[in-house]
C-alpha cells in the first residue's frame, strides 16, 4: 500500500525554549482581493525536533506527520540555514 505525499514547508524557527519541539513561522504572499497588492501573511507551525541542536532564526524544512500532541502535527526534517 502506497502512501500519500506529505506536504512540506521552509520557514524560519521562532521558539526553541520548549523540549524537542520547535515553533516555525512560515511567509507567503497573498494578494488582496479587491486591491490586489501582495501582502506577508505568515503561519505557525509546532513541529517535533529530536536534536537539540536548532537554534531560534535557523531556516529550516518540516513535513507532516500524524498528531503528536494537541498542537504538533509536524516533524524537522532538515536545517537548511544556520542564524549568524
Amino acid at each position: 500500500m502506497e502512501r500519500n505525499l506529505r506536504k512540506e514547508r521552509i520557514g524560519r524557527v521562532v521558539s526553541n525554549k520548549m523540549e524537542k519541539t520547535i515553533v516555525v513561522a512560515v511567509e507567503r504572499k497573498v494578494k488582496h482581493p479587491l486591491y490586489g497588492k501582495f501582502q506577508n501573511k505568515t503561519t505557525k507551525f509546532v513541529a517535533e525536533c529530536l536534536d537539540e541542536t536548532v537554534k531560534e532564526n535557523d531556516v529550516v524544512r518540516i513535513m507532516e506527520t500524524r498528531p503528536l500532541s494537541k498542537t504538533k502535527r509536524w516533524r524537522l526534517v532538515q536545517i537548511i540555514e544556520r542564524a549568524k
